[in-house]
């Protein structure tokens, strides 16, 4: 590698580093809206994890997608435009539902959009693989703990319609 393509993977790093923090920071925000006073006074089920888990488990989810979508870059970057489209995709799928759940407290709406996000993150899981095998690895816990929070945000739905 030439020191020129270190630096362009240097900073394709870092841009995919800013993306996801981008995510977390519109997440956080939209968050905060119902985090303290609107989501504790929701009947939740007990199989929940403890709120102190949320952001431990998402700056680790976070960190694993932006080294996978600069994995499948620095695989090819000209070829890797359909799968970083989907990753993108879903990254915005993502910013947007803490704004519907906590924000505008539309547990309905979240679930429909969270459904969304699930079939996203799983095509850029498919689309990841044709790349890069451990990048697409790399996701399978985001989709999991998605596939829980779909899970969750329906009882939550379910209990406090």
């Amino acid at each position: 590698m030439t020191s020129v393509s270190r630096t362009r993977s240097a900073a394709a790093l870092a841009t995919s580093l800013a993306a996801v923090s981008a995510v977390a920071g519109i997440g956080g925000a939209g968050t905060a809206a119902g985090v303290r006073t609107w989501y504790p006074s929701l009947h939740r089920p007990s199989w929940g994890p403890p709120d102190e888990a949320f952001g431990p488990v998402w700056t680790v989810l976070y960190a694993g997608n932006a080294v996978s979508a600069w994995l499948v870059w620095r695989a090819n970057p000209q070829e890797s435009r359909h799968a970083l489209t989907l990753y993108g995709a879903q990254l915005a799928l993502n910013a947007a539902w803490p704004l519907l759940f906590f924000g505008l407290k539309r547990p309905g709406l979240a679930l429909v959009e969270i459904a969304l996000l699930w079939v996203a993150i799983a095509s850029t899981v498919a689309a990841f693989a044709r790349r890069h095998r451990v990048a697409a690895l790399l996701l399978v816990p985001y989709l999991a703990w998605v596939t829980f929070a779909v899970a969750l945000n329906y009882e939550l739905w379910r209990r406090n319609s």
